[in-house]
């Protein structure tokens, strides 16, 4: 399978255009290890992409946002030992598509596990992509790298 190069973001993804579009609420994890004295943040790679983004999606009927976090880690890199951390609050952008405003709430977690087999198989095909926060500058979203950027002292102080 060939890798796709990833479509530069700017910042036309995060203006709400004037236009009303469907909305799609989501939930996320920054999910995080230590290996040595190293933070470890899990990333995913969706299909054939090469740039990785964190574990996300939408929430579904009956689920609080950190369940469906939690699924959603779960579903695209395969880890379920997951103990929460804090909320991280919630990041807000159009989608892919520009066809939708995607409103996603994040969650930081702390795990044991190393690897994992994503149940979403048929988009990720890949388990974790473990990064340390110096190492994002190839993220497809720029506000997802951020968010783990601003949240790493908090990160150091959990784990």
């Amino acid at each position: 399978m060939e890798e796709r190069e990833a479509t530069r973001i700017d910042d036309s993804w995060y203006v709400q255009p004037a236009e009303q579009l469907p909305r799609r609420t989501s939930a996320g994890g920054v999910v995080a290890r230590r290996e040595g004295r190293r933070v470890l943040i899990a990333l995913a790679r969706e299909g054939d992409w090469v740039a990785p983004v964190l574990p996300k999606g939408g929430v579904e009927p009956g689920e609080d946002f950190e369940q469906a976090a939690r699924r959603e880690v779960h579903e695209e890199v395969g880890i379920n030992r997951l103990t929460l951390l804090a909320p991280l609050g919630v990041l807000s952008r159009l989608s892919f598509q520009k066809d939708l405003w995607v409103t996603t709430h994040f969650f930081l977690f702390h795990t044991d596990q190393r690897e994992g087999t994503p149940l979403d198989a048929e988009r990720h095909m890949h388990g974790p992509i473990w990064r340390a926060p110096d190492q994002l500058a190839d993220m497809f979203w720029p506000d997802q790298r951020a968010l783990i950027e601003r949240c790493v002292p908090l990160i150091e102080r959990h784990l």
